[in-house]
């Protein structure tokens, strides 16, 4: 029996460790899982793992998806349009990003995308959703790439 509860115990354990991590946090100005285990916010709209990120997920979306033969060559003339930080109305913080995309076609392409805070898988890390103009055939995004500017 004692064994028993030994092994249940350090099975418990992990559960209520968290549990307290959690009521800790419990009115505190809304604190995304990504903020409570990194302690960072969103990415910045220039962070280079952000660009790659989007350049190799365009590559799969591609293949895919659009079926063109495009890739994103170069990302410049990165910025913010603005900031939606994390409030206690709004849980997650979001940055709308605005970039050019050089396309291995040679053309240049106008490319939006979101930065979400704390919505990568399990809640950890961030989420990126990207358009770009002319390449969201199904309109994905709202007309002209619309629900990411």
């Amino acid at each position: 029996m004692l064994t028993t509860m030994g092994i249940l115990s350090k099975r418990v354990a992990p559960l209520v460790a968290m549990a307290a991590l959690a009521m800790s946090f419990a009115g505190t100005a809304a604190i995304t899982p990504a903020k409570a285990f990194t302690g960072t916010s969103a990415a910045s709209c220039s962070e280079q793992g952000v660009l790659d990120y989007v350049a190799r997920r365009f590559v799969w979306t591609d293949e895919h998806v659009i079926q063109r033969g495009l890739r994103i060559e170069n990302i410049t003339h990165t910025h913010e349009n603005k900031y939606e930080p994390t409030t206690d109305t709004h849980l997650i913080g979001r940055r709308y990003c605005h970039a050019t995309a050089w396309m291995n076609d040679g053309t240049k392409r106008q490319m939006w995308y979101l930065i979400e805070e704390g919505m990568g898988f399990a809640g950890v890390g961030n989420n990126v959703e990207f358009c770009i103009s002319g390449l969201d055939p199904w309109h994905v995004y709202g007309a002209w790439c619309r629900s990411v500017r």
